[in-house]
């Protein structure tokens, strides 16, 4: 076997969100999760300060996240208008995008308004967590868990129970 098939290739994770998370029990989820994959996901926060009109901060918090995104990364927006898959299924997109040799890739995390337009036709997939409405926050937590149970998925270990 070659030495480049003989080696797990791996996705960094980018999670790239609006809003500064402080100690609580979000960011302890968040936390929790984000340590158990390797390597860990990278979390980067970003903020408009200004005042700005509801569709001025979303237009502004776009702006920002996808300037956040690494060059050549596949790009997921969490929005709730965006497709549900089941925990296996995101675990086998995850598994073709890094399969077709994509190293990074990066989850948008909006605002309390949401995405901009922008940012979801930019975007490779567009994901929700499910019908209900979830606190920015929260998502974070919730992400990590989901892809930390792919990775669990795609390397055969007994974390997911169907």
């Amino acid at each position: 076997m070659g030495r480049r098939s003989a080696r797990i290739r791996c996705v960094r994770y980018h999670i790239i969100a609006v809003g500064r998370a402080g100690q609580g029990p979000e960011r302890a989820l968040f936390e929790r999760f984000a340590a158990r994959l390797s390597p860990p996901p990278v979390l980067r926060e970003v903020q408009e300060k200004r005042s700005l009109t509801p569709v001025e901060l979303m237009e502004r918090e776009g702006r920002l996240l996808l300037d956040a995104v690494p060059k050549g990364a596949a790009v997921v927006a969490m929005d709730e208008k965006g497709k549900t898959l089941s925990s296996n299924a995101l675990a086998v997109k995850i598994g073709e995008w890094r399969d077709r040799g994509v190293h990074d890739l990066a989850f948008l995390i909006g605002g309390a308004n949401g995405l901009d337009d922008k940012v979801l036709g930019r975007v490779d997939l567009a994901l929700s967590l499910g019908p209900m409405t979830w606190p920015h926050m929260l998502a974070r937590g919730l992400l990590a868990e989901q892809l930390y149970r792919a990775q669990c998925i795609l390397s055969g270990h007994p974390y997911h129970r169907e």
